[in-house]
C-alpha cells in the first residue's frame, strides 16, 4: 500500500496522527492536527481511511433486526436468570498488547503474531474447557477478523460478532462446542 500526499495516517509507535504533506522516497512528512509536521519511514505509518470514533458514533443502531433483538431480551421473563457466572475469555489482539514495540515488524510479521496469539487461545480454551472467548481485534481494514475468521474455521467452534453494546464493532465472540469428538 503506497501513500500519496493527503493521506490521513497514524503512527505505530506513538499517538500522533494526521496528514501526508510531502514524500521523499520512503521518508514520509506528516502534519499534525496541531499544525507541527514530522518525518517518518513508510513502514511506521499506517492509512486510516475511517476513525474508530466516527464508525461507532454512526453505527446503524436503528437497524430494524437489531432493535427486534433488543425488544426480545426485554420481554423474556424473568425465570431465564443464569444459574452460575459463565467464564468468558478476553483476547486483546491489537499488536500493541502483545509486544512492547512494533520496530522491526512489518504487517506480515504483526499479523502472524496476532493470529499465532489467537490459536493458542483456541487451542487453550479448548483443553480447558472455557465455552466462551471473546477476541477484541479492532475495527481498522477488517483484514485481522477475516484472518481470524478463517483461522476459527479450522476449529469446533462457531463464532459472531461479540456485543456492540460492550465491545463496539471490533469484537468477536466465539462458543466452542466442548463434546465433539475428534
Amino acid at each position: 500500500m503506497r501513500l500519496e500526499i493527503g493521506n490521513k495516517v497514524a503512527v505505530l509507535d506513538d499517538v500522533l496522527k494526521g496528514k501526508v504533506v510531502n514524500i521523499n522516497k520512503d521518508i514520509i512528512s506528516v502534519e499534525t492536527e496541531d499544525g507541527m509536521v514530522f518525518n517518518f519511514d513508510e513502514k511506521e505509518l499506517i492509512r486510516i481511511d475511517t476513525e474508530q470514533h466516527k464508525l461507532s458514533k454512526f453505527s446503524d443502531i436503528n437497524n430494524p433486526i437489531l432493535q427486534e433483538k433488543i425488544s426480545d431480551v426485554k420481554k423474556k421473563p424473568s425465570h431465564f436468570k443464569k444459574e452460575k457466572q459463565e467464564v468468558i475469555m478476553e483476547v486483546d489482539l491489537h499488536i500493541n498488547q502483545l509486544v512492547k514495540s512494533t520496530r522491526g515488524l512489518d504487517n506480515y510479521d504483526m499479523i502472524n503474531l496476532q493470529l499465532d496469539t489467537a490459536k493458542r487461545k483456541v487451542e487453550y480454551a479448548i483443553n480447558k474447557r472455557i465455552s466462551k472467548i471473546v477476541f477484541i481485534h479492532g475495527v481498522g481494514e477488517g483484514v485481522l477478523k477475516s484472518e481470524l475468521q478463517s483461522l476459527l474455521n479450522k476449529y469446533p467452534v462457531k463464532y459472531y460478532d461479540a456485543s456492540y453494546k460492550k465491545y463496539g464493532l471490533g469484537a468477536t465472540e466465539v462458543y466452542i462446542y466442548q463434546n465433539v469428538q475428534h
